[in-house]
């Protein structure tokens, strides 16, 4: 178990185990005979009998390697094949198949559509979760169905107490965190901003603690994630296509606007007739008047006689 250095709400620190957690799962396998069934690694094939050093050895021809293969079997160690691999280590091969010593590791950070945005030397950060400056309580909480969406979690320790005094220690930290229904991001660093490293060397990650009481028992749960789920760019504008409503609202206000043509048409004609109907008025008014006054000039002109 590794140690970790933890401060609470109240800025009192102190230095507990971290394991990890192992799921028994109720499915057993056995063998053909009823007993149980192990896994182990077992050496498949060397450098010395892979395809192209075979393929070498026969003059790069491949119908002089295949009557080879018919006629004897050159491609297997009987002594080697088949024995069981304790004890293993990494190393690291050229293309020449030869053993590196020296190598350069990089870290390639992408973006969410897969492409490249950065490559940087790989950076080996020392431990920082049990040194002298204890990982601090940053206070940001943020709700379990908010962080399953947004965050990646790769694996998750528990927290565990060493005696009576960090009991009381994790006990209040797990009911403060369960009242809240929260995660809660623990970073390291003076300012609690840095990502936890357990060994020198190895994967950061952000942390998020989580807590869970029932009586006198608590639960306190550190959650890893190095990895953030967010949307590519332009993806909201690749599914604007499908907002087919505005323009079945455009078609249906070109529909009705020969409706609206048609009643302004009812509305000039009715218009028109008025204005018609008020000149055939005046004409009328006015030739009645004339009309009339004629008769009275004739009369005029009669008396004079």
């Amino acid at each position: 178990m590794a140690n970790i250095n933890l401060t609470d709400s109240r800025n009192r620190d102190a230095v507990v185990k971290a394991e990890s957690i192992r799921v028994y799962g109720g499915v057993r396998y056995v063998g053909p005979k009823g007993g149980n069934a192990y896994i182990r690694k077992v050496l498949k094939s060397t450098i010395d009998h892979d395809y192209d050093t075979l393929l070498e050895q026969h003059d790069d021809d491949p119908e002089k390697l295949a009557e080879a293969m018919v006629k004897g079997d050159p491609e297997i160690d009987f002594e080697r094949f088949g024995l069981y691999l304790w004890n293993m280590s990494r190393v690291y091969l050229n293309p020449d198949e030869e053993m590196v010593y020296r190598i350069e590791q990089f870290d390639i950070v992408r973006t969410p559509d897969g492409k490249v945005k950065e490559k940087r030397p790989r950076q080996r950060a020392e431990s920082n979760v049990d040194g002298d400056i204890p990982l601090t309580w940053s206070g940001k909480m943020i709700k379990k169905s908010e962080a399953i969406r947004r965050f990646v979690f790769r694996s998750k320790l528990q927290i565990v107490h060493v005696n009576g005094l960090t009991y009381d220690f994790l006990y209040n930290m797990a009911k403060e965190l369960a009242e809240t229904d929260s995660l809660m991001l623990v970073g390291g660093g003076k300012k609690g901003k840095e990502p936890l490293v357990f060994r020198r060397g190895s994967t950061p990650y952000r942390g998020f603690l989580e807590g869970r009481i029932e009586g006198d028992r608590y639960i306190l749960l550190l959650h890893l994630s190095n990895a953030e789920l967010k949307l590519p760019e332009g993806w909201g504008e690749k599914a604007s296509p499908a907002k087919k409503p505005s323009a079945n609202k455009k078609t249906a206000t070109k529909k009705t606007k020969p409706k609206a043509t048609k009643k302004t048409t009812k509305t000039k004609v009715s218009k028109t007739t008025k204005k018609s109907k008020k000149k055939v008025s005046k004409k009328v008014s006015k030739t009645s008047k004339e009309s009339s006054k004629k008769p009275s000039e004739k009369e005029s002109s009669g008396d004079k006689e």
